[in-house]
């Protein structure tokens, strides 16, 4: 059989899936039969039989990682990401609602656009109204404070160039702006419809309070997206407005006096000195973080997670 030139890593965080992960190697080994492919499973220390499942089946194609304890799908996504070695490295999630068929389409338009990632929009989507509520909010958000015209920031299926998904830093919960973070590394992304399924086994790990976590992650993102490299530029200028406001009200103040007024008990003077300290105070610590920001980034190194195992499988 001739394969197509390029390899792919499918990474697939699963956690408590033990009734799909068989139905999931089988669905991509069907959808990708013309492509040289690798299948990372990543436990995120699951605690029925997804791990046993995985072993049992003993597929060629497949590698389990399993982390060491429940870090979150964000670091199952980065340790996957970090042992993929293919061409492109495609995400996905683990209970069987992406449909693999999708991948070669969405490789193939990667390649006709030049882009460096392809992001799915889900058609027809199964899920209920309370998990719609936070992708509806942090979508509109992101088109109207970053300019990227993405419908679906929540959708799974997404194929990367491997220099893209590799420059990704995920941490805490970043895995829903995964094609943001992207966006704001350079990349160019485009967007193809998908198909989507209703969840069969298990059960959602997803509530109302996911509301709020995106909206903190996505105020939090933006907020590293502006100041990140440089909180000088927030800090710095908070503490000039507030010193210069400071310097206002006394010079005013020092007016009055010379015109024979009394300004000792003026609760205006205890203001004015207050807001001249505050302002050096928010302008000192935007030098201090500014300093820490750049130890960070030439010295920092390190992944939020532990590995425990990996597994590979020789071919029968």
């Amino acid at each position: 059989m001739e394969y197509h030139s390029k390899s792919l890593s499918i990474v697939v965080p699963v956690y408590n899936e033990e009734e799909n992960v068989p139905l999931l190697i089988k669905s991509v080994e069907n959808a990708l039969t013309q492509y040289k492919y690798e299948l990372i499973l990543i436990d995120d220390f699951s605690t029925d039989n997804t791990r046993r499942k995985i072993l049992e089946i003993n597929h060629p194609n497949v590698v389990l990682i399993e982390l060491k304890k429940n870090y979150g799908q964000s670091s199952a996504l980065m340790a996957g990401i970090d042992y993929a070695t293919g061409d492109y490295i495609i995400t996905m999630d683990g209970d069987l609602q992406n449909d693999p068929t999708d991948i070669p389409m969405m490789i193939e338009h990667l390649e006709q656009g030049d882009f460096d990632l392809v992001t799915g929009i889900r058609q027809k989507r199964k899920d209920n109204f309370i998990r719609k509520i936070p992708s509806k909010i942090a979508n509109f958000i992101i088109r109207k404070t970053t300019g990227l015209y993405v419908k679906d920031h929540g959708c799974a299926l997404k194929v990367f160039t491997k220099e893209t998904a590799k420059e990704l830093d995920i941490y805490g919960e970043f895995h829903r702006f995964i094609t943001l973070i992207a966006f704001i590394n350079g990349a160019r992304v485009s967007q193809v419809n998908v198909k989507h399924h209703s969840r069969k086994f298990g059960k959602s790990k997803y509530g109302l309070e996911r509301t709020f976590k995106v909206l903190n992650d996505l105020l939090l993102l933006l907020f590293q997206r502006k100041f990140m490299q440089k909180p000088i530029y927030l800090f710095g200028n908070l503490g000039i407005f507030t010193f210069l406001l400071g310097f206002l009200v006394n010079i005013y103040l020092v007016i009055l006096k010379i015109l024979g007024y009394e300004i000792g008990n003026r609760p205006l003077l205890l203001l004015g000195v207050l807001l001249i300290l505050v302002g050096i105070q928010f302008f000192t610590i935007g030098i201090v973080l500014d300093m820490q920001m750049r130890t960070y980034f030439e010295s920092q190194d390190k992944r939020p997670f532990n590995i425990r195992r990996v597994h590979t499988f020789e071919k029968v």
